[in-house]
């Protein structure tokens, strides 16, 4: 199943593009996206703002930030580098949050068993602050244990 935001539910609506309200870190994200984007933004403040916007809006805010060229991104302040395993714990924590969301939760079920992939996304680290391997490995994590916590106990 290829996620893309124009595609048919339910890959759209585990595009990172997505509405899906969650709070990470006392944060109130929109989407994904907006909470992916901020990491490209220093100030606390323009995070937070960058947190509430979805889909394109979000995308575009971060389009220009050139964190690329020192491989750095950040979380209410602090510098994390983004070959870190900081920054794969932080992301891990990110869509953790993201599976609270009851209709993300609901889309992410009913891909039933298919493999997610997002033909669309980037594979290298040092562009892109998430990559598609990233991306859809964490979906399907998710859903395994979405699914075991779901599940009928024995």
């Amino acid at each position: 199943m290829d996620i893309k935001s124009g595609s048919k539910y339910p890959a759209s609506a585990l595009s990172n593009f997505a509405p899906h309200p969650f709070i990470f870190r006392g944060v109130e994200c929109n989407s994904m996206e907006g909470l992916l984007q901020s990491l490209k933004f220093s100030n606390p403040e323009m995070q937070k703002h960058i947190c509430t916007l979805v889909g394109k809006s979000a995308k575009y805010k971060g389009k220009n930030k050139k964190w690329f060229r020192d491989q750095t991104l950040y979380w209410n302040g602090e510098p994390i580098e983004r070959k870190s395993q900081e920054y794969q714990d932080l992301l891990d924590e990110a869509y953790e949050a993201l599976s609270k969301n009851t209709k993300f939760r609901a889309a992410l079920l009913a891909s039933g068993e298919s493999v997610l992939c997002h033909s669309i996304g980037r594979n290298e680290e040092t562009r892109t602050v998430l990559t598609t391997r990233e991306f859809c490995s964490r979906l399907m994590k998710l859903r395994k244990k979405i699914r075991e916590e779901d599940s009928p106990k024995k």
